[in-house]
């Protein structure tokens, strides 16, 4: 399928949507109308969740065409959005509007190619049913800071891992900005305005598009470049990662926040380093914002508990 992420879901909701068709059509398998849509606004829900998708699949792999999505990218897009704790309702619809897309798309081949061909998007129910059981959706406010990250990153089972963590907590990266990186990210060594120090420059896209830098440890850096004499990407795969760190943490015996909360841990660190080297706790919380790829100074004080 050709054109922007919209028009495509545009032709996908034409595929599906059809005005004032009936419940009892609807749930009828030998019907033309089983399994469409007739509500105008949970249509525009379930297409902004596609269009969401799509601009993720876009960005973070590369995936044009929606009509190429399989389960491996709907498994991976559930990750990234359990990553941020969402409320169960919000999963819940997440996961409700991929059932749909996977309608759509059959609907779409069949109109377009004479045959239905086969999605099975299934995956998002186990990954609904893992979020609620390992308590990963969101019951208000928690603090989620981790007080000893060096010894949960130390004890991870795959160095990759540790160096993703590392980079997690030095830079507040998200986590789309450590599961994969390209050699032509590293941007150097420079000194960092805040604390004076040297670091290294990392230049990540993160949610939203957001390119900007992460400054990280010069030996992760180094670590980094070396790793990159041999190899022409640096790749993980994010549950994988978020499964070592909640394992890790189980062991301990701490409270496990997956990999978000070595960011939270990154926000809390460096909203200090700044109040140390002399700026207010404002001029604090917007620096850290923009840091993490934020505009409002507020939303950091959400990573405090404000």
């Amino acid at each position: 399928m050709r054109g922007s992420v919209y028009y495509q879901t545009g032709q996908l909701t034409e595929a599906i949507f059809v005005e004032g068709a009936k419940k009892e059509d609807r749930i009828d398998r030998d019907h033309p109308h089983y399994k469409c849509m007739a509500s105008y606004k949970s249509m525009k829900t379930y297409r902004d969740v596609w269009n969401n998708m799509g601009n993720y699949l876009k960005e973070h792999w590369e995936l044009k065409d929606l009509e190429k999505i399989n389960e491996e990218h709907i498994d991976a897009y559930i990750s990234y959005k359990i990553e941020y704790y969402p409320s169960k309702q919000y999963l819940e619809k997440i996961t409700s509007a991929l059932g749909k897309l996977e309608d759509a798309l059959k609907r779409f081949s069949l109109y377009t190619y004479g045959e239905e061909r086969d999605y099975d998007f299934s995956i998002r129910q186990n990954k609904l049913h893992y979020a609620r059981v390992q308590k990963l959706v969101a019951d208000g406010y928690h603090n989620r800071v981790y007080q000893n990250p060096i010894q949960i990153i130390e004890n991870l089972s795959d160095d990759h891992h540790k160096v993703a963590a590392l980079i997690q907590l030095y830079g507040g990266a998200r986590s789309e900005g450590v599961t994969l990186i390209k050699k032509d990210q590293l941007k150097g060594i420079a000194i960092d305005s805040i604390s004076k120090k040297e670091v290294g420059i990392i230049e990540t896209k993160e949610k939203g598009g957001k390119i900007g830098d992460v400054m990280i440890h010069p030996y992760v850096y180094e670590w980094l470049e070396e790793y990159f004499q041999y190899e022409k990407r640096f790749k993980i795969q994010y549950q994988a990662y978020a499964d070592d760190i909640r394992q890790t943490c189980l062991r301990f015996g701490i409270e496990p926040h997956g990999s978000h909360g070595i960011r939270w841990t990154f926000a809390q660190n460096r909203v200090r380093t700044y109040q140390d080297h002399g700026y207010t706790y404002e001029q604090a919380l917007q620096g850290v914002s923009w840091e993490m790829k934020h505009f409002r100074a507020g939303i950091t004080e959400h990573y405090l508990g404000g």
